[in-house]
């Protein structure tokens, strides 16, 4: 028996235990998410509860600040220079979204190998793609909050991230990425759904994440649901994990969803909204 298959079925039955618990083995890398969750539900916590935690953090720090002084949320320009000022003007959805952003960036560096460093870098990079969009997509179509939907947006992946870590632990199933990907595929909704569920979010964000990814819409999009599913579409970086197993972008989903009349307005929603998702992907990016 080849070591992936010890290793692929030890992962199994350990993913089968958690979500049979409900006790997540959550990575040292979302400590600081979920400290900040914590801090941001709790009515007691102030602006300086939670300035203390990100100045602990030099990048979530310099992330949180250029947010701030972005011309998302800084249209005058007025510079903002400290990060208790920073985090009240960004809000804790905002927060929530830069913590977890520091989290998956950290997952990337942290694989062992080159090519599991690519796959994991390529996930966060389809994350951020499709985040953006939905934050752009909400500002632009005004269909709930924008940071609701920015939050949505990287957490649709968040079964494969947490799958994604904990395999960091077993270096022989990068010796197999097909299979290692039909793997991650295989259970990410499940995981998704209990690490959504462990982190306690609005059940808005539930459903929109939960959002059947392949059956069309009704154009003009309703629901924040609607965004995520417009957002994947428009997502110019490929999921990685489809990727490998050649399953990329299904234009007639799209095109099943915007009807006849639909697609112009599809297009110039997208040519409106782009400028905004370039300005957050380069928040969260940091670039």
């Amino acid at each position: 028996m080849r070591e992936f298959d010890v290793q692929i079925g030890a992962f199994t039955a350990e993913i089968e235990e958690e979500l049979k618990s409900g006790n997540l083995s959550f990575p040292t890398v979302f400590d600081l998410s979920l400290r900040i969750k914590q801090l941001a539900d709790d009515p007691n916590a102030s602006v300086e509860d939670m300035a203390k935690v990100v100045r602990a953090e030099p990048v979530l720090s310099a992330k949180v600040l250029k947010m701030a002084n972005s011309l998302l949320l800084n249209p005058y320009q007025r510079e903002i220079s400290n990060v208790s000022a920073a985090v009240s003007r960004v809000g804790s959805s905002a927060l929530r979204c830069l913590a977890y952003a520091v989290a998956a960036d950290q997952l990337a560096r942290d694989q062992r190998s080159r090519q599991m460093q690519l796959v994991a870098s390529g996930l966060w990079m389809h994350s951020i793609d499709v985040a953006s969009w939905a934050y752009a997509f909400a500002r632009h179509l005004g269909r709930g909050n924008p940071d609701t939907a920015l939050l949505a947006g990287l957490m649709t992946h968040m079964g494969q991230f947490y799958l994604m870590a904990m395999a960091a632990r077993r270096p022989a199933i990068e010796s197999d990425l097909r299979e290692f990907a039909q793997f991650v595929l295989k259970w990410e909704t499940a995981v998704r759904q209990a690490v959504l569920e462990a982190f306690e979010l609005p059940e808005q964000i539930i459903d929109a994440v939960n959002v059947d990814l392949v059956t069309p819409i009704t154009w003009p999009p309703r629901s924040l649901g609607d965004v995520l599913f417009l957002a994947i579409q428009a997502a110019e970086t490929p999921n990685p994990f489809a990727d490998i197993l050649g399953l990329g972008h299904r234009p007639e989903l799209l095109e099943a969803s915007l009807g006849d009349d639909g697609r112009a307005e599809f297009n110039a929603l997208v040519a409106a909204a782009r400028e905004t998702r370039q300005q957050m992907l380069a928040v969260v990016t940091g670039d």
